[in-house]
């Protein structure tokens, strides 16, 4: 057993730093936020835990993990700060990242834009080879024009390249050939193959995530060692991981080299922590909402597992428009992301209204009423003004906030210019928010095959539980959880995921022709490949494998995963194959179609080690009573009366179990405030989770596994 009792939960957003420090003997969590530094995030990191040891001295020797998710791969990629990257493809497959899918994403505007590839064509070179779709060489790859090639795009000065070949996930042996050509002419250059980053059929994708993977790495590698070094240099010795956009954490070596894994690294964590949530408290329908300072994250989560989807968009040039991003094909929690978070803008649009968001004022300059320099009347301001938040208790008291410069910011900006009263436009802002979240939500739940009239909400972000209640009101949705520390749970979230890595490999055979020998053996060199990546983490702790199949029915253009549970492909039958997979398309589609054909395309493998899962502390009882939880009252806007009531206003370190009362109410805590109308209850548990009953009244309340 390690001597070593703590670990820390890492998570840089585009407005704050989140830090949760875990004492893993106690189950103690502490808490710091801080404001995110955008040209360097290794220096909030610094800045937090130097501030975090005034509170626990000497705790970072005592730290064996820190856990990392970083939104700095995606903000690479949409502000175009990756490196100079060159791609070199089979002869004829040189446009391929232009032409892409060849479907337009808005076929009836002539003005649609497509994103511009990340490597320009003049950084786009050929080589005369092709492998067919078996495996076989038609055309051997000539070493003297691979070099000259090669000598090329070094020539053009560029720091990474891509290599993605023609049917290379079925025999890599030129591409192979390729990487270590590179590696001896030009040793510091990066480079990504498509076999090792996704060996997998469908050629605009796979170039597509090969390329993306280039341009990142080198600016992610230079980020994770100064990361390091920095951790080092205030005195951490233990072990550093990243958080995957598939809901797993990785080693930084393994981030290192594959960075296209973490783009979705940080929001990924808030839904890992509602899923553990979901299991703990045995809730078939949960709705995790995530809202921190820039946007606002949901994933609907049933019965307790939240959904892995294979592809997503980055860089979108129509940011909520699919098919306007740049394709990304790696495993990724199936989340809902839009421009909605305390950070958004208010203005008036081009059509006279009001608009709120996407665009964020971020970190710098901020809201308003952070008096950083921020012009620009936000989300927070409004929540300010309407008494939800206290000027001088934001983030514990470290932040005062400036309510005459957000009233003079809304009155300029926003009322004046629509003629609309002051109040109206405040309570807009926060409403049209709201209102634009609460529609994605209900197109997302639908999407999934569910009721929002039945889901419960789990609130996230420190802006998440400000707009929860108002969510579940436009949503129908009767009731509201909010974890304890909800302002910091994508960091909470880092320690409820499991070390995990996911590969596939694409072969496409029918089920009639198919060998399940061979099989076999594609499935066993994607487990070791996995374990590999995982030893390097825990060689001692038993590795836990998942396979699955991509199948689909000859001709169809679209795949349907079904789950295998057996270790030994030989011993299925075709038969049994097959009916698992009707089993799962008649799911999925009302109908299946017994006298087609199917055909395997991909194999999968998730690689997992046993987790580390949280130990909540129970809440004491003793000596506390309602009466000393409540801090006073406080003027808020009321939806319901339409004009400011007095909310009672709750201290959330003073509540404790089976503590119940009715809304109105505002209960605060450091890094985020709930706010709670006049027809709800609120409850707490015995590990402080506020269980919040819209509509239901005290006898109708649901009852819970607690």
């Amino acid at each position: 057993m390690t001597d070593k009792i703590y670990r820390l939960g890492c998570d840089i957003g585009g407005t704050f730093t989140d830090f949760v420090l875990l004492n893993d003997r106690t189950g103690e969590i502490t808490i710091y936020k801080c404001l995110t530094t955008p040209k360097d995030p290794s220096d909030a990191v610094e800045h937090g835990i130097r501030q975090m040891e005034k509170t626990l001295p000497g705790f970072v020797k005592e730290m064996d993990e820190v856990i990392h998710g970083t939104t700095l791969v995606i903000n690479s990629i949409i502000e175009r700060k990756g490196a100079k990257t060159g791609l070199i493809t089979t002869k004829g497959f040189r446009d391929v990242l232009e032409i892409g899918r060849g479907i337009r994403y808005a076929p009836y505007d002539v003005f649609a834009e497509f994103p511009k590839p990340l490597i320009p064509r003049h950084l786009r070179l050929e080589v005369d080879e092709r492998i067919r779709s078996d495996g076989t060489i038609l055309k051997p790859l000539d070493p003297t024009e691979a070099k000259q090639v090669v000598r090329t795009l070094i020539g053009m000065g560029v720091e990474s390249i891509a290599v993605c070949l023609i049917n290379s996930f079925e025999n890599p042996v030129h591409e192979l050939m390729l990487k270590e050509i590179i590696e001896k002419e030009a040793p510091e250059i990066s480079v990504s193959i498509s076999f090792h980053v996704l060996p997998q059929i469908k050629e605009y994708e796979r170039t597509s995530t090969t390329v993306t993977n280039a341009y990142v790495k080198p600016l992610t590698g230079r980020y994770l060692s100064r990361l390091a070094g920095r951790l080092e240099s205030i005195g951490f010795k233990g072990k550093l991981f990243i958080m995957l956009s598939s809901g797993g954490v990785t080693s930084v070596e393994t981030a290192a080299e594959f960075p296209v894994r973490i783009i979705e690294s940080g929001p990924t964590a808030a839904v890992i922590a509602g899923q553990y949530y979901g299991k703990l408290f045995n809730i078939s329908e949960m709705f995790c909402f995530d809202m921190g300072g820039t946007t606002a994250k949901s994933c609907l989560i049933q019965k307790g597992v939240a959904g892995v989807v294979p592809t997503f968009e980055v860089g979108r040039v129509q940011r909520f428009m699919k098919g306007s991003g740049l394709t990304i094909q790696v495993p990724v929690v199936d989340l809902m992301e839009i421009g909605a978070g305390g950070g958004s803008i208010a203005k008036v649009s081009r059509m006279g209204t009001l608009q709120v968001g996407p665009e964020s004022s971020g970190a710098e300059p901020g809201p308003i009423c952070y008096g950083i320099g921020g012009t620009e009347p936000c989300v927070t301001d409004a929540d300010l003004l309407l008494g939800y938040l206290d000027e001088n208790y934001f983030l514990g008291g470290e932040m005062k906030l400036d309510k005459k410069a957000a009233k003079r910011g809304v009155e300029e900006k926003v009322a004046r210019p629509l003629g609309v009263k002051f109040m109206q436009a405040v309570w807009g802002i926060h409403d049209l928010i709201n209102e634009t979240m609460a529609a994605a939500a209900k197109t997302h739940i639908a999407e999934k095959g569910g009721n929002p009239k039945i889901v419960t909400v789990v609130a996230f972000g420190g802006a998440g539980p400000v707009h929860a209640y108002g969510l579940c009101k436009k949503l129908g949705a009767p009731r509201l959880l909010v974890p304890p520390n909800a302002g910091v749970g994508s960091a909470l979230g880092f320690f409820t995921a499991p070390r995990a890595f996911d590969l596939l490999r694409s072969h496409k055979v029918s089920l009639s022709a198919a060998h399940f020998d061979e099989i076999e053996k594609i499935f066993k060199e994607l487990e070791a490949e996995a374990i590999k990546t995982l030893k390097k983490e825990a060689s001692e702790r038993e590795v836990k494998i998942e396979r699955s199949l991509d199948m689909r029915f000859v001709g169809q253009g679209s795949e349907t995963n079904v789950p295998i549970a057996e270790r030994d492909f030989t011993k299925l039958r075709k038969e049994e194959i097959r009916r698992r997979f009707d089993e799962v398309y008649e799911k999925l589609y009302g109908r299946t179609y017994p006298d087609s054909e199917v055909e395997f395309f991909n194999f999968k493998v998730r690689a997992s080690l046993p987790e580390r899962l949280i130990q909540f502390q129970r809440l004491e009882k003793k000596g506390r009573t309602l009466d000393k939880a409540i801090k006073g009252k406080r003027k808020a806007y009321s939806p319901m009366a339409k004009d400011f009531i007095p909310y009672t206003v709750y201290d959330r370190y003073q509540l404790f179990p089976k503590a119940t009362f009715r809304g109105p109410a505002i209960i605060e805590e450091k890094e985020s405030t709930v706010v709670v109308g006049e027809d709800a209850w609120v409850s707490v548990d015995d590990f402080g989770f506020l269980w919040i009953d819209i509509k239901q009244g005290e006898s109708k309340r649901a009852s819970r596994k607690s």
